[in-house]
């Protein structure tokens, strides 16, 4: 079959990747199973990790990444309702890595699931078919394959870090740094949908004036200054409900400073480094709440799926490729051009 290559690991990574004819088709399903044909398939910054090399990962290349598609339902394996057969669907890329309990262990209550991504640990969906496991597909009906493709990952994380774990409500003020990413332009549409004011930080101004155009309140220019005064003199003084961040080192303390009290800092990543300066007086003082957010389950996906089917939340598409201009697309993610998802078309 056809499939997008990372032929190697290195930096930069569009070089490394190749538009192939002859991947090895995919077997029959596994039970449990299900293999999709891929109508379009969206890029994340995990792409470019793939290609760079995943710390603590032993990756083997060449490989296929990819987290986020939408495709056909071609086939199910034994224990598969044949009526997924020919449905249209978004796929969760995050499966649950079973738990190896111990005679000593203590409770599991509060402990978090360990997820490997499908795209990551395993050949991805930048191909013109991927396998999934069928709890983690959700129909869409007859969906526009472009904005589905879209959808998946970043909204999933977005869902999962601001309604389950953040605890957002109607109404409440948001900050999300570094707006014009995947996750960034999720967590500025799930906002909206809630109605709340949102803040947004970019480096770039004309990302700035694209977040506006999507309902963004205040749009900060971040030229390493102390933003957090723009932002809390924005709210009376009073300072945001929720800080979304996933630049990190960068932006961290910025975040903190900017939140009011019993505020919510919530994380998925670090991309300007994990080794941020906080101000644990203010942590402790206001009785802020820090929350890091993976991906997220089957159930938060279904729900999240929901709002796309309901319309109620659409994704921020950046530029759609044919998939065989690949390395492209590789090379504007690579360089951060991009606002919302880029997208390739497979059919």
């Amino acid at each position: 079959m056809h499939a997008l290559v990372v032929t190697r690991q290195g930096q930069p990574v569009a070089p490394n990747i190749e538009y192939r004819t002859d991947w090895p088709d995919l077997p029959s399903p596994a039970p449990g199973w299900a293999n999709v044909r891929t109508l379009a398939s969206a890029f994340n910054h995990m792409d470019l990790w793939v290609g760079r090399g995943v710390p603590g990962l032993d990756l083997a290349y060449p490989r296929v990444s990819g987290c986020d598609a939408c495709g056909v339902v071609d086939s199910v394996g034994e224990g598969v309702d044949k009526a997924w057969v020919g449905r249209r669907v978004i796929v969760n890329a995050a499966t649950v890595v079973p738990e190896n309990h111990r005679p000593a262990d203590p409770p599991g209550s509060t402990l978090a699931p360990q997820f490997e991504l499908i795209g990551e640990h395993h050949n991805g969906m930048h191909a013109q078919c991927f396998s999934i496991p069928a709890a983690n597909m959700a129909y869409v009906g007859e969906a526009d394959p472009v904005q589905a493709s879209a959808f998946g990952l970043c909204a999933l994380t977005a869902y999962s870090m601001i309604a389950t774990k953040g605890r957002l409500h109607p109404g409440q003020s948001v900050l999300i740094t570094g707006i014009g990413g995947g996750v960034a332009t999720s967590s500025l549409a799930l906002a909206r949908h809630l109605g709340c004011p949102v803040a947004v930080t970019s480096r770039h101004q004309w990302k700035l004036d694209r977040a506006e155009q999507l309902g963004a309140s205040l749009c900060v220019l971040d030229k390493g200054q102390d933003w957090s005064k723009e932002v809390r003199a924005w709210t009376s003084k009073r300072g945001v409900d929720m800080a979304v961040d996933s630049a990190g080192k960068a932006t961290h303390l910025n975040c903190i400073k900017s939140l009011a009290r019993g505020g919510a800092y919530v994380t998925p990543g670090c991309t300007s480094g994990p080794d941020a300066t906080t101000d644990l007086a203010r942590i402790f003082w206001n009785q802020l709440r820090i929350f890091g957010s993976t991906m997220g389950s089957n159930a938060e996906f279904k729900e999240v799926v929901s709002l796309f089917n309901a319309a109620s939340v659409r994704p921020a598409v950046d530029q759609v490729f044919d998939a065989r201009d690949g390395v492209r697309a590789y090379e504007r993610i690579e360089a951060g051009e991009q606002f919302g998802k880029v997208v390739l078309r497979w059919e």
